[in-house]
């Protein structure tokens, strides 16, 4: 498994656990991307450093190589000088400096293969990044459309039990109602009926007698009134 590969299961594992115990998923997702930025500029950090180290050497080899090349004009021009002593020795430090340069080369090589490798993978986190911030984005829209369902779906929770409790009033209201009507009509049919008196006792027959006696003694006194007036 490479080092990336774990890298990113163990991020993964980490915002996993992060979103499981955090109450808001949107400061955890934010907390992890701040955290694999933090991670990236660490790795370019380190990159530049590996990168400053390489450039050196190659400067370093750069010397050497002048050197091996001046050691070994001064060889020659000490031969035509008839001064062997002077081209042996020039040649010696040639050879020092040969020995440093395959030194040297060997160590800009490692570097090298550090920096195409810290290279790679720099850009590999910096793309894993880029997804994370899409994907990350992607579950702030979801989960905050999922907060506004949840909530609508409890506010009409709650505004069936409060129309529950109002279908219980009208229900009742229009039993109330019904009796209250078929009591109306029946008084009405009682009416009608004469089986209602009116508080005095008397039964119907008596009360229409009554009526009746009232009415004649009112005709004889209008009658008496009216011969007095004659007179």
């Amino acid at each position: 498994m490479s080092f990336l590969k774990r890298a990113t299961e163990v991020l993964e594992g980490k915002i996993n656990k992060l979103l499981n115990a955090a109450e808001d998923p949107n400061e955890s997702l934010d907390l992890s991307y701040e955290k694999m930025l933090a991670g990236l500029q660490e790795t370019r950090r380190h990159l530049a450093d590996v990168v400053t180290e390489q450039k050196m050497l190659e400067q370093q080899i750069a010397d050497a190589q002048a050197k091996v090349a001046r050691h070994e004009n001064d060889a020659k021009m000490a031969l035509e000088a008839n001064r062997e002593d002077l081209a042996r020795a020039a040649l010696t430090d040639k050879q020092a400096e040969v020995s440093k340069l395959a030194s040297l080369t060997q160590a800009r090589d490692n570097i090298a293969a550090q920096v195409a490798k810290l290279t790679d993978y720099e850009q590999k986190f910096q793309d894993r990044i880029e997804q994370f911030r899409t994907q990350k984005e992607v579950l702030k829209s979801q989960y905050g459309s999922a907060q506004a369902q949840v909530k609508v779906n409890e506010s009409m929770a709650g505004l069936g039990d409060k129309l529950g409790g109002v279908g219980d009033t009208i229900r009742r209201a229009e039993d109330k109602t019904e009796k209250m009507q078929a009591r109306a009509q029946a008084l009405d049919t009682l009416a009608d009926g004469g089986v209602l008196d009116e508080g005095d006792g008397r039964t119907r027959t008596e009360r229409e007698l009554d009526k009746m006696r009232n009415t004649n003694t009112v005709d004889a006194d209008l009658a008496r009134l009216k011969d007095q007036i004659k007179k």
